[in-house]
């Protein structure tokens, strides 16, 4: 009976580390505003990943087993860090096997068996004329650690080259200067969503090709109201993305992800007609 009891709590603690979790919201909601995550769809392809290395979360990831690619990745912004890029990139181990290791892991460390069934990997993106498009990047991660975490195929979609080094690159950097600027000044707590919607075409005939990529913030202020927000999205092509208002993002993800409502951040504490905008 001893024994018994002692397995179940085994059972029961290791359950509650696992970075494939069944409510990220419990698991690790300190990455959404006000613990509210965005929308989440309940089929079951899609599963929900603290993202973990060496035993630290640093950020979530709803991801699409089906496509193998996020659907969105949710984290903090803490200031620029000057972070340096890694070459190597991880998987998602419990993607595969609900018994594996907890901690994101080079292709080289996972059994081969089932390796890869729910996810993609390095060698889908060899000779497809796409980049492994971050959604968390780099130039946003709070810390060295979070930045080596950023590189795993969980938190990357095939992205257009010219794209990924130019347009959006400029986005993701101009978003972390502004903020830096405007937010973090005022002690506001700075949220960050990065998505992708899934597009017709695929590489490797495994993994799908967004057609777009979106990203939006919200800063809360002491009271937990969100007083400086803002949200993009554009065309997996090289073009600029377009800064939408909060009705116009939320009606054309709805639209795209085909589902009655989607949201991004919890405004429970203000109305959303009351934020201000960041200017660029």
């Amino acid at each position: 009976m001893l024994l018994l009891l002692h397995v179940l709590m085994l059972s029961l603690l290791s359950g509650g580390s696992a970075r494939v979790v069944q409510d990220f919201e419990k698991e690790c909601g300190q990455f959404f505003a006000n613990g509210k995550s965005p929308t989440r769809f309940p089929n079951p392809q899609y599963r929900q990943i603290c993202q973990t290395l060496n035993n630290v979360v640093y950020y979530a990831t709803f991801y699409d087993t089906h496509n193998k690619i996020p659907v969105y990745s949710a984290y903090k912004f803490e200031g620029l860090k000057d972070c340096k890029r890694q070459k190597k990139w991880y998987i998602e181990p419990q993607l595969d096997d609900n018994n594996a290791s907890p901690n994101m892991q080079f292709e080289k460390d996972v059994k081969k068996q089932g390796r890869g069934d729910h996810q993609a990997l390095k060698r889908d993106y060899m000779k497809s004329d796409h980049d492994k498009g971050h959604l968390e990047p780099v130039f946003q991660a709070n810390s060295q650690g979070c930045a080596n975490a950023t590189f795993t195929l969980t938190n990357a979609a095939p992205q257009n080259p010219s794209f990924n080094r130019g347009q959006w690159r400029k986005l993701e950097e101009e978003m972390a200067r502004n903020l830096s600027d405007q937010c973090l000044p005022k002690n506001y707590s700075v949220y960050i969503v990065t998505g992708v919607v899934p597009g017709t075409k695929n590489i490797n005939n495994r993994v799908t090709v967004p057609s777009h990529f979106w990203t939006a913030y919200c800063c809360l202020d002491n009271n937990n109201k969100c007083q400086v927000s803002g949200r993009f999205i554009g065309k997996n092509k090289n073009n600029a993305p377009e800064n939408k208002s909060e009705v116009d993002l939320k009606k054309e993800l709805e639209t795209h992800y085909n589902v009655a409502s989607f949201e991004l951040f919890d405004y429970s504490t203000e109305p959303p007609a009351k934020k201000r905008k960041l200017n660029k």
